[in-house]
């Protein structure tokens, strides 16, 4: 089934769903299989699996000469899709992303994940490569999220990029895209930002997964804005449960959001990482309740690859 079709068929009931991250390459998936085994029991009835682009690594060679070369450090995204579908009968979505893509690269991979009867993108620019300042988009490729959606939905009416095709098959993808109720980094206020998000609702997204956020105000803001936009698709708030120290300066640097005083001063007062984990699972728990409260189509849990909080917090909901 289609995310959207999840999402109308749940009668008022709040989903859950969470994000996988593809093992290091030379990696087993059974990585992925020990993550999702315990949170099966909650029936998710989709399981997101992210994508990340090339990186640049500089090998010395001898000499002083350093040899740049380009390396995928997480692939796998499509097999992991196809191996999740078959093994737990759950519906995968694949992100799929403008950097590192050619048009005609991501024509072939929509193709492949079609041929594997997976039926539901995420639709991301993605981030820039870390060696570079600021997005580049590839060679004939796209520069923003909104025009890889209309290409996914150019081929869901039936048009490939080469138009000598002799009736070609449409797809029929479902398409989600991100949303930041904190707004993107990039956007210069929530109004710039906001008109980027109806821009790829209008252009064929059918909902939104938010990027993590420990403030439901800010959550509950950003779906009120979404409306007086026009934005009227399902809105899915995406959580995340800290689980180290570390993560307080981490997760603002990486994702740009606010950390609550409240948590701050918890996890502060926190004597080691097994405290921390209990003051974020108990946070997200209480944030939990509150969206479900107040109806939320489903809760998208990013578990970074480990489950083990994620399960905790599910067994008090679901």
């Amino acid at each position: 089934m289609k995310v959207i079709e999840h999402l109308n068929a749940n009668k008022g009931k709040t989903l859950f769903s969470f994000e996988l991250i593809p093992p290091l390459k030379g990696e087993s998936i059974q990585s992925i299989f020990d993550a999702m085994n315990p949170l099966m029991e909650f029936n998710p009835p989709f399981v997101d699996v992210t994508y990340h682009r090339e990186e640049y690594v500089y090998k010395t060679r001898g000499e002083g000469l350093l040899e740049k070369k380009v390396t995928r450090k997480r692939p796998g995204t499509v097999g992991i899709c196809a191996a999740i579908m078959n093994r737990y009968q759950v519906d995968a979505v694949p992100h799929i992303i403008c950097g590192g893509f050619s048009k005609e690269e991501t024509e072939n991979a929509l193709i492949d994940l079609s041929f594997l009867g997976i039926e539901n993108v995420l639709a991301l620019r993605g981030d820039a490569v870390k060696s570079e300042g600021s997005f580049i988009p590839e060679k004939d490729g796209h520069n923003y999220a909104v025009d890889l959606i209309g290409q996914i939905v150019n081929m869901n009416e039936g048009n490939y990029i080469d138009d000598d095709l002799h009736h070609p098959i449409p797809t029929n993808f479902c398409i989600g895209v991100a949303g930041y109720p904190e707004k993107h980094f990039e956007s210069p206020n929530l109004n710039s930002d906001m008109a980027y998000l109806k821009a790829k609702v209008d252009a064929g997204a059918e909902y939104i997964v938010t990027q993590m956020f420990f403030d439901n105000a800010k959550y509950f803001a950003f779906v009120e804005k979404c409306k007086e936009a026009g934005i009227n698709v399902p809105i899915i708030p995406g959580l995340k449960p800290f689980t180290t120290q570390k993560q307080l300066s981490v997760l603002p640097r990486i994702f740009h959001i606010d950390i609550p005083d409240d948590l701050v001063a918890a996890i502060s007062a926190c004597k080691d990482n097994k405290a921390v984990v209990e003051v974020g699972i108990e946070w997200a728990v209480q944030q939990s309740k509150e969206l479900m409260e107040k109806g939320v189509p489903c809760l998208h849990y990013y578990t970074m690859g480990r489950s083990g909080a994620t399960e905790k917090i599910a067994a008090q909901l679901f």
